[in-house]
């Protein structure tokens, strides 16, 4: 790779954006035409779920970028080698290629790179379409007298400013080398950004009458509010084997290296602040080290599938809240399924990406019931909802 590529150069940033939006006009064209005729709330809600959706893709295509090993296809930012796709940066890609076939910049991983980019670019407009039509809808009925709208605009505001964190620890990803605590923080960034929007969705499916606020007992919001935490610090764990290529430290289950405690460095493994395949002091990580991080993941995971399979019985019995519950037993199920295939076969590509999408999964379920369920103390007039409005 040659030593004299700058790490940003903004000349391309014009021609990335307009990509953006090019992309972006199909889903919006295609919200607008299914609902031209109906209210504004239904079109945001409608632009909402197609955001999320996308915005799923997103995060499973970044895993796809991670894992193919395309993270640094392009070098610089926020374009490849100052151009706005591989097609201009053909002689230098062609270059670094020819320098090390097997190395990080490839005609085909330049290719995955950018097309993440430009994918990350039309979410951002989606999003910004978004927060402009929520302030305008919002204006709208104030000045009509009518009632508020169930989603305030700070919220889609909210959403923007935090598509944008991400897209600087994207710029930091690449700029850094895949220092693992910024590739971390950028795969959490992407949960956080499903989770706010799923909290939209609800809110406005709550506010149309297409869900009901569920109650629940205390003991079961206490337990949903635990397992939503406990798997934003697994997916925590898990971002930080993938980042630090730890998956293949243990091939062997229940056991690691033939044993139930193999060798471990914590201190090695949980040095969050350096650099990839590094200690602290810039030594090489060792596989003790990458055995710790591995084995901590796969400890944590016990505790977390444990509480979610309680959290699913409990939700289980009452008809309400019966499809989340089985919608969060068949994503554990998956997981250990996924995970499990990661050890045994050799960390397969299509495994990896399903764990990764099982994650996002779960967080946009438990975002959606979180959203759509109340302590039963706190409701005057229990109203139960029939068993699919947990999947609005």
């Amino acid at each position: 790779m040659p030593e004299t590529v700058a790490l940003y150069d903004f000349g391309p940033t014009g021609r990335l954006m307009l990509m953006g939006v090019l992309l972006a006009l199909g889903p919006l064209a295609w919200v607008w035409l299914r609902r031209r005729s109906a209210a504004p709330a239904q079109r945001l809600r409608s632009l909402t779920l197609v955001t999320l959706f996308l915005t799923f893709d997103l995060v499973i295509f970044g895993a796809f970028t991670r894992l193919s090993d395309s993270g640094l296809g392009c070098p610089d930012w926020p374009g490849c080698y100052g151009s706005a796709s591989p097609v201009g940066a053909h002689a230098q890609i062609t270059q670094a290629q020819t320098a090390l076939p097997s190395g990080p910049v490839t005609h085909g991983k330049a290719w995955i790179e950018m097309i993440h980019r430009y994918l990350a670019t039309a979410v951002g407009v989606l999003i910004l379409t978004l927060m402009a039509a929520t302030f305008w809808s919002a204006r709208q009925r104030r000045d009509g007298g009518a009632a508020p709208l169930a989603v305030s605009p700070l919220w889609p505001a909210l959403t923007l400013i935090w598509v944008c964190l991400q897209g600087a620890f994207g710029a930091l990803t690449v700029t850094m080398k895949l220092f693992p605590a910024i590739v971390t923080l950028h795969l959490l960034g992407g949960m956080v950004l499903l989770a706010l929007l799923q909290a939209q969705a609800s809110r406005y499916a709550l506010a149309a009458g297409q869900v009901q606020v569920l109650p629940v007992p205390a003991r079961v919001r206490a337990m949903l509010l635990l397992c939503f935490a406990l798997l934003g610090v697994q997916i925590a764990l898990g971002g930080w084997v993938s980042t630090n290529y730890a998956v293949l430290a243990c091939t062997d289950f229940p056991s690691c290296q033939g044993s139930m405690w193999p060798n471990m460095d914590f201190s090695q493994g949980f040095t969050l602040w350096r650099e990839l395949g590094a200690t602290r002091d810039g030594g090489n990580i060792s596989f003790a080290g990458l055995t710790a991080i591995h084995y901590v993941h796969r400890l944590a995971a016990y505790a977390v599938m444990l509480a979610l399979l309680i959290l699913a019985g409990w939700l289980g019995r009452d008809p309400g809240t019966r499809r989340a519950s089985y919608s969060i037993l068949a994503l554990v199920l998956w997981q250990f399924a996924s995970g499990l295939s990661n050890v045994v076969l050799g960390w397969p590509l299509v495994a990896a990406l399903a764990h990764t999408a099982g994650a996002a999964a779960l967080v946009i379920v438990l975002t959606a019931t979180v959203c759509c369920t109340r302590s039963a103390t706190g409701i005057r007039k229990p109203s139960f909802s029939s068993a699919s409005q947990l999947s609005a």
